[in-house]
């Protein structure tokens, strides 16, 4: 924790993080990628100043609560355009390719793969041709695969599938970085950080040799395609005990969009919900709250998740409906 991050064996353990990601990810090597600070809120702001350059609109596509911040925080620094929106049906799924408008003027178009507050995905790749595809990709990185080469810009904070909260990692295409907004504090140029090997300033270096540890296990694990198939037997267990339960359980998302990593659901009698949670709790299933700003429940499966911890849930969720129902 308190290694000199200028030393030897601390450049040695952040080259090693660096080379198993890229490893992991496939990155191509016209990509630069960057261990960061201040979490994916920060690069709310981060993105349209390091992407913006003489442009001045950026499109958004609207799925849920993290994408519309994102959108209030573009907004200090551009004119956001929505390219689609899912608000028209209550954010219960991914706007169809058909639906969307990209504007062929804008710097970048960003989107939220998963929406941990409102519990749907991504499970395609979105088009959008000459202009920049960025994704706030936090809660679903490393979960599964992904063409890196579709993408100018992936940034994930740590917190959900690779380490400490703090850490933010920012994989960037070499020709958007370089021209970042007047004012920008060097610290948050993306070519500082990249040309400095993320040492511009002091990196977390906990975080750091953190993440590389479980990027290390990742590939003894099979890789992301592994992570991939048991994310999904996960997912569909709980997802079978909502759709088994005979409306007890509900849950608004459409299956095709169904987060694989946020499983959000709500009881039928939402006045059950507080002895939900307290008998969860009683058989050791905890932090089942929804976000406060949509409600209900929600499952994190992130990749720690165990599958018998997913068993247990479900055979829960089976036993209250029964005793409830």
């Amino acid at each position: 924790m308190e290694m000199p991050f200028t030393g030897p064996e601390f450049k040695a353990i952040a080259a090693a993080a660096r080379d198993d990601l890229r490893a992991l990810l496939g990155i191509p090597s016209h990509y630069a990628l960057l261990f960061t600070q201040g979490g994916a809120s920060a690069q709310f702001s981060l993105v349209p100043m390091n992407l913006l350059r003489v442009k001045r609109r950026a499109d958004y596509v609207e799925t849920g609560y993290w994408s519309r911040k994102a959108m209030v925080e573009a907004r200090r620094y551009c004119e956001v355009r929505v390219a689609a929106s899912g608000a028209a049906s209550g954010f219960s799924g991914v706007p169809p390719p058909e639906a969307w408008t990209v504007s062929p003027d804008s710097a970048y178009c960003h989107i939220t793969s998963n929406e941990t507050a409102d519990g749907l995905e991504y499970h395609w790749t979105p088009e959008t041709g000459a202009v920049p595809l960025v994704a706030d990709m936090t809660s679903d990185f490393l979960s599964r695969p992904i063409d890196v080469a579709r993408y100018g810009v992936i940034y994930a904070g740590a917190q959900k599938n690779v380490g400490p909260a703090g850490l933010t990692i920012v994989i960037v295409r070499n020709d958007l970085i370089g021209a970042a907004l007047p004012g920008t504090p060097s610290v948050f140029e993306y070519k500082v950080q990249a040309d400095q090997g993320s040492m511009a300033n002091t990196p977390t270096t906990w975080s750091v040799y953190v993440a590389g540890l479980v990027f290390r296990w990742l590939r003894q694990r099979g890789g992301l395609a592994e992570m991939a198939r048991v994310n999904a037997r996960k997912a569909a267990r709980l997802y079978a005990a909502i759709e088994e339960s005979r409306g007890f359980y509900r849950c608004r998302i459409a299956p095709a969009d169904r987060s694989r990593t946020i499983v959000c659901f709500t009881l039928r009698e939402p006045g059950l919900t507080p002895a939900f949670l307290a008998a969860a709790r009683e058989r050791g299933l905890v932090n089942l709250e929804g976000h406060p700003a949509v409600g209900g429940l929600r499952a994190a499966l992130f990749n720690a998740m165990p599958e018998a911890g997913a068993e247990a849930l479900a055979r829960f969720m089976d036993d209250f409906a029964q005793a409830h129902g």
